[in-house]
C-alpha cells in the first residue's frame, strides 16, 4: 500500500484529479464556524457550514464530539468531511493550542473507512495546523497511517 501523501500548491476547495473526492478539514467542538479554512469552504458552498451548525445544535441526540466526522455531500462525487479535532478556540496567543491529536487520529480512521467505501481520494489543507495550533510533524504521520497507509489517495494543498 502506498503510504505517500501528495503535496501541491493550490486551493484545497478545488481538488485536483478524477473520481470521487472528499475535502477534509478540522472543526472545533464549540459550534463556531467562520475563521480559517472554513471561510474558504463557505465562500464556495453553503452545505458544509449549514450541516455543521445543525449537527452542533442537535449534539444531545447525535455523535457530535471530538473525533467525530460528518460527511456532507456537495454534489454527485464531491463531499466535505467536517472532522471534530479541536477543543474550543484559542482566544489569546499564550493559551493552550486547541488541537487534539487523538481526536484527529480517530476522525482520520473513520474517514478512511468512508473514503474506501466511496472509492474516494481525500484532499485537505494542512489540517489542524492553522487556528487549531497543531504541528504538522505530529499530524502528517496520522494521515500517512490512517489514510495513505490504507490505500486512500491523499493530496495536501498549500496556498501559493
Amino acid at each position: 500500500m502506498n503510504k505517500e501523501i501528495a503535496y501541491m500548491c493550490g486551493d484545497a476547495t478545488k481538488p485536483f484529479g478524477q473520481g470521487p473526492k472528499i475535502i477534509a478539514h478540522v472543526c472545533n467542538d464549540t459550534g463556531g464556524w467562520g475563521a480559517g479554512f472554513v471561510g474558504a469552504l463557505s465562500r464556495r458552498w453553503p452545505q458544509p457550514e449549514a450541516a455543521y451548525r445543525q449537527w452542533y445544535r442537535n449534539r444531545a441526540t447525535n455523535d457530535f464530539a471530538l473525533g467525530a466526522v460528518q460527511l456532507v455531500q456537495i454534489d454527485g462525487d464531491l463531499w466535505v468531511a467536517n472532522m471534530i479535532g479541536q477543543h474550543g478556540i484559542r482566544r489569546r496567543p499564550s493559551a493552550e493550542a486547541p488541537v487534539r491529536y487523538e481526536a484527529i487520529d480517530r476522525a482520520l480512521a473513520s474517514l478512511s473507512e468512508r473514503a474506501s467505501a466511496l472509492a474516494a481520494s481525500v484532499h485537505m489543507p494542512r489540517i489542524g495546523c492553522g487556528l487549531a495550533g497543531g504541528r504538522w510533524e505530529k499530524i502528517e504521520p496520522l494521515i500517512a497511517h490512517r489514510l495513505a497507509g490504507r490505500g486512500v489517495p491523499v493530496t495536501v494543498y498549500d496556498l501559493e
